[in-house]
């Protein structure tokens, strides 16, 4: 049993330092399965009198007190809003509550909706709804969720499961206890005094308000009057109003908040914050690319692919073939498969996951092609089976060669991180070898790659250099965008 911490006061919603945020809370699942519901039930029992706590549809999240402490609660319209967040930088939960139906159990929604939690990496409780219908069978549901990898407490794994009535409240209380022990667990510590960091939530065009967005405040502190940015559009906050309707003059961590002034409606999932930053180049060049070059761009050690196909059986027929589909240090995986049209869902999660989709029989709508070429995700479209096997395993055997003639030419360790003129520096020190301005690096953590790139520039100081040897020390500025940071290896290769 997980032993509950000390927990401070944060009623008092101000700029006093308090040593610990509260949690924010995401809910997925199948439609009709009791999402709704369930919001419904603990905003009308938990909101108190005296909090802003209270749920606007346009707003799209809310604020409960349980036991003294307050939990935020993102009302999203579903995974594909979820992962638009993840695939854009700004993921917002610290939490995600998985409901599932007792009388329905695991549906293809439901199946969807883990696909993107496990994208996201976030810790999430299942929660099994409508426990008090005479057809519910919590088991049924256990051992479907063993089948599509989530092992529940019990039942050889670790994920909580709670069962509950979101109608008559049954068990709602168990879950409330239960979201607070697992934040517990996470120590969200209150971030106010780091700089502000805010996440799209929701965003519309409004009539008499202009551009309008929903913003989840992740880190600092946004105040009436200051300059805000994200990658598509920027402003001069005009207004902050919290979920209760109520006007603010600033908004602290983990508090949603409809800010207007906004010269254009952000995306969701967008990053908000003070500074200007240059937004990165997301549009694919047009034409097929090499599928081996694009294998490539998703890893160096593992291709993952979402697949739909028009029916099971060509699904399964797929999945089975590509088990034979294995180069040596090369891993091919089915991150999710299914029937049906390709949809902005699954482009969003192959964003999320950096996965290759690949459709079998099925067509793709206009929007979802338009968002994969924005969110630079390729899709690959086959008739015939043959062909998409035969494809991918050039690709693959493409990669493996390419492996065989590296040569490692020098080793590197990244020990600070620099900015300059909106310019991510890696400050290393050679460990093995040299690194020569015409080589290419690739970045690894933990073992594995995380970006491959040519060379902008390097430096010693102040001075251009073009090669760095043994204990040198230097700074690079890579020409591809790579997620470097403190402690990643740096390979130069030939």
């Amino acid at each position: 049993m997980v032993k509950k911490k000390e927990t401070p006061d944060i009623k008092n919603n101000t700029s006093k330092t308090s040593s610990r945020r509260p949690p924010v809370v995401a809910i997925l699942g199948h439609v009709d399965h009791g999402k709704t519901t369930l919001l419904d039930f603990i905003r009308k029992s938990r909101v108190t009198e005296k909090e802003a706590g209270g749920i606007t549809q346009h707003i799209g999240a809310y604020q409960i007190e349980h036991k003294g402490r307050k939990i935020t609660f993102i009302d999203t319209p579903g995974h594909e809003a979820f992962s638009a967040m993840r695939a854009r930088g700004g993921q917002v939960s610290d939490l995600v509550v998985l409901i599932v139906a007792a009388d329905d159990g695991v549906m293809p929604q439901t199946r969807e909706s883990v696909a993107h939690i496990k994208a996201a990496g976030v810790p999430f409780i299942v929660v099994v709804n409508k426990i008090d219908l005479p057809s519910a069978n919590i088991e049924r549901i256990k051992k479907q969720l063993s089948e599509d990898g989530v092992l529940v407490e019990g039942f050889g794994g670790d994920v909580v499961l709670v069962p509950i009535s979101a109608k008559s409240g049954q068990g709602v209380d168990d879950l409330l206890e239960m979201i607070s022990l697992v934040t517990d667990i996470q120590e969200l510590k209150d971030t106010r005094n780091e700089s502000f960091r805010g996440v799209v939530i929701e965003s519309k065009l409004d009539k008499s308000k202009g551009a309008v967005a929903t913003v989840l405040v992740k880190e600092g502190i946004l105040r009436l009057g200051e300059q805000m940015y994200t990658v598509s559009s920027s402003g001069k906050v005009k207004a902050l109003i919290d979920a209760g309707g109520r006007g603010q003059k600033e908004a602290l961590p983990s508090t949603p908040v409809e800010v207007l002034g906004f010269t254009l409606v952000p995306k969701v999932g967008e990053v908000v914050t003070k500074t200007l930053s240059l937004p990165t180049d997301r549009i694919e060049k047009r034409g097929k690319p090499d599928i081996a070059e694009k294998i490539k761009q998703l890893t160096e050690d593992e291709t993952r692919l979402i697949i739909k196909a028009d029916v099971t059986g060509s699904l399964e027929a797929i999945i089975g073939a590509l088990e034979n589909l294995k180069e040596e240090n090369h891993k091919v995986e089915v991150y999710y498969s299914d029937t049906g049209a390709i949809t902005e869902s699954d482009v969003l999660l192959a964003a999320a996951t950096r996965s290759l989709i690949i459709g079998f029989n099925v067509s793709i709508s206009k929007s979802a092609e338009k968002l994969a070429s924005e969110e630079k995700v390729s899709i690959r479209q086959y008739q015939i089976i043959y062909e998409l096997l035969d494809e991918l395993k050039e690709g693959l055997a493409a990669i493996s060669k390419q492996k065989e003639v590296e040569e490692v030419l020098g080793e590197a360790e990244v020990v600070n991180i620099f900015k300059a003129d909106d310019k991510k520096i890696a400050g290393c020190i050679v460990k093995s070898g040299r690194i020569n301005q015409s080589d290419t690096l690739k970045v690894l953590r933990e073992g594995k790659t995380i970006g491959q790139s040519k060379i902008s520039s390097m430096k010693h100081k102040d001075s251009v250099i073009s090669q760095a040897s043994v204990e040198d020390e230097f700074g690079v500025v890579l020409e591809k965008e790579v997620p470097f940071t403190k402690g990643d290896i740096i390979i130069a290769i030939s």
